[in-house]
């Protein structure tokens, strides 16, 4: 969650970039069938200009963004939302245990839709500084600016980012409907069944059409599934544990730090929520995290605090090899420098959880009638903290394109439009996608060589200034 990429900044032929997805990780791609044929229906279709096939985080945001754009604030939206109606967002409760580390991009872009002011009157935590540390050596890297005087992300929970963004949605119920339990039966999309409209069925057999749809329906989208592009998917064989931590008081301070260990079994990560709370997000093997989710809250608090001062087997090669490159670089060793987290004092009652992880990539994220956004479209590793960065990067080029589009007279489901959107997100995901998955690979090892080549890489990275802005500043956005 806290390892730094850069994304290229350089134009890139939209036909290599959809290349490199297709090569990505080398698999055999596979072409979906369309959507399941239904037995039900409904007599009458109602048409928007644009259906947004699943809510969350990236969908709602999505809806809100299309509400505030100028040009685009005319056009009639619908939000199919699968989940029931959003409860809201107590700010006086206890902390969830679903959190996002939300970078300037992102934030820019809730402030576009008046939805940052309503984050702020709540609350969030600043991340002063980060700190990645190698368990089988003594790499480490530390990001700050210079006498912290930026923040380098923001820890805030994800029903707060639902209940600001709903709030956007709410105050432009004049052309934008949410509706609430609306799953997708099938879809079919222009020149499919001979319209010139998407069509969606939902599973209640209520029908609708639009001039757009779009999927923000997750890995498994039914949207994806019909517009019949290849997707790359791999399950990594591990689980993320998140919960909600008590610090040591004395230990803690202002609790501005975000901390990440890479152990043998993968990174381990706790945020910042308060000076005396803090959000864990521990990546590690299904069998492991299940043993985890089991244990007596004493005994989890416990495994903890060993995880982040364990000492593992040393690479003896790769530590020689630091010290000289410290010294030649005139730095101490990487030991006087580590800092540690404060010590657990206890987890929330409820607030251990887990889910799956894996890497999908979907080979192209636009067609006649059609586009994708967030986990309809990607899918990674939570250890670089960019997924749903990445997702909020979808909605802004997704806007900008289509008010650009409209503004020149381009229907919102042209293709020849929408081909520009998916040049800027492949820009920016591929390469980002690539690093991510190549750190999990990376860090998934104990053999001597890998890990005396990251240790240098980190290393390297942590003595070289230049280098390490350079990437620091791309995952800020």
């Amino acid at each position: 969650m806290l390892v730094l990429l850069r994304k290229s900044g350089a134009a890139v032929p939209l036909t290599q970039l959809r290349g490199a997805a297709k090569r990505m990780l080398s698999t055999t791609s596979a072409a979906y069938t369309n959507g399941p044929t239904t037995t039900k229906s409904s007599s009458t279709t109602e048409h928007y200009d644009i259906i947004i096939g699943g809510g969350g985080l990236v969908g709602t945001t999505l809806a809100a963004a299309l509400a505030k754009n100028p040009t685009l604030a005319d056009k009639r939206v619908l939000l199919l939302e699968g989940a029931g109606e959003f409860k809201g967002f107590d700010a006086s409760g206890p902390y969830q245990n679903r959190v996002s580390a939300i970078n300037k991009n992102s934030i820019e872009l809730f402030e576009s839709i008046d939805a940052w002011p309503h984050i702020e009157a709540a609350r969030y935590k600043p991340v002063k500084q980060m700190q990645v540390w190698e368990s089988n050596s003594d790499a480490l890297i530390q990001f700050q600016h210079d006498n912290f005087a930026s923040d380098v992300a923001c820890i805030i929970e994800n029903d707060l980012i639902l209940d600001a963004v709903y709030a956007t949605v709410r105050a432009s119920a004049s052309n934008v409907k949410v509706l609430n339990k609306s799953r997708i039966e099938c879809v079919s999309l222009p020149g499919q069944t001979g319209s010139v409209h998407s069509q969606v069925q939902l599973q209640d057999g209520r029908n609708f059409s639009c001039e757009l749809l779009i999927g923000a329906d997750g890995a498994n989208s039914v949207v994806r599934k019909q517009m019949g592009v290849d997707v790359f998917s791999l399950n990594y064989d591990r689980m993320g544990l998140v919960a909600t931590l008590d610090l040591q008081p004395e230990e803690a301070g202002d609790n501005s730090v975000a901390w990440q260990r890479f152990l043998p079994t993968g990174p381990l990560a706790l945020l910042p929520l308060t000076e005396q709370q803090s959000s864990l997000v521990w990546s590690t093997t299904v069998p492991h995290a299940k043993q985890l989710l089991s244990m007596e809250p004493a005994q989890f608090v416990d495994a903890l605090n060993e995880a982040f001062c364990r000492q593992y087997p040393r690479v003896e090669l790769a530590d020689r090899a630091l010290q000289a490159l410290n010294s030649f670089f005139g730095n101490s060793s990487s030991q006087h420098l580590r800092q540690f987290p404060p010590s657990v004092r206890d987890v929330q009652s409820g607030s251990r959880a887990v889910f799956p992880l894996g890497f999908l990539h979907a080979s192209s994220y636009v067609c006649q009638g059609a586009a994708l956004v967030g986990d309809a479209a990607h899918r990674v590793h939570p250890l670089a903290g960019q997924g749903v960065n990445l997702g909020f990067g979808d909605v802004r080029h997704l806007v900008e394109t289509l008010a650009a589009g409209a503004y020149a007279g381009f229907k919102l489901g042209d293709t020849q439009h929408l081909t520009k959107y998916e040049r800027k997100c492949l820009t920016k995901n591929v390469p980002i996608m690539l690093g991510v998955h190549g750190l999990h690979t990376l860090y998934s090892t104990e053999f001597s060589p890998v890990v005396l080549l990251r240790s240098l890489g980190l290393q390297l990275t942590q003595n070289l200034p230049p280098i390490k802005n350079f990437f620091m500043r791309g995952a800020m956005g």
